[in-house]
C-alpha cells in the first residue's frame, strides 16, 4: 500500500514540476522578448555568421589586391586540392568562402567599369 501511495506521489509531483518548468520557460521567453534580449541574441548570431571581408579573403588565398582573376582561380584550385588530399575540411571551406567573396567583389567591379 505504501509503495502505491509513493508511486502516485512521484507521478503527480513530476507532472507538477514539469508544468512549472514549462511555465517558467514560457515566462522567460516572454520577458526576453519584452526586454529586447531576444533581438540582441538574433543580432549576435547574424553578426557571427556574416561572410568574411575581402581583405580576409585575400589573406586566406595569399594574394594581393592587384591579383588578376586568373591568379585567384589558380591559387584557389591549388589550395582547395591540397586541402582535399590532406583532409582539412575546415581549411577547404575557408578557401571556398574566400573565393566566393572575391568573386562577388570582382563581379561588382566589372559592373562598375564596363569594357570599352
Amino acid at each position: 500500500m505504501a509503495a502505491k501511495v509513493l508511486a502516485n506521489v512521484l507521478v503527480m509531483g513530476s507532472a507538477i514540476v514539469g508544468r512549472a518548468v514549462l511555465r517558467a520557460y514560457q515566462q522567460a521567453i516572454s520577458n526576453a522578448s519584452k526586454n529586447g534580449v531576444a533581438n540582441e541574441a538574433v543580432k549576435n548570431i547574424r553578426r557571427a555568421s556574416k561572410i568574411m571581408a575581402e581583405p580576409e579573403a585575400r589573406q586566406v588565398l595569399g594574394i594581393t589586391e592587384r591579383a588578376s582573376w586568373e591568379e585567384i582561380l589558380q591559387r584557389y584550385d591549388s589550395l582547395f586540392e591540397r586541402n582535399a588530399k590532406n583532409g582539412s575540411f575546415y581549411l577547404q571551406s575557408k578557401v571556398h568562402r574566400a573565393k566566393e567573396v572575391l568573386e562577388g567583389a570582382y563581379a561588382k567591379r566589372a559592373q562598375r567599369t564596363p569594357d570599352a
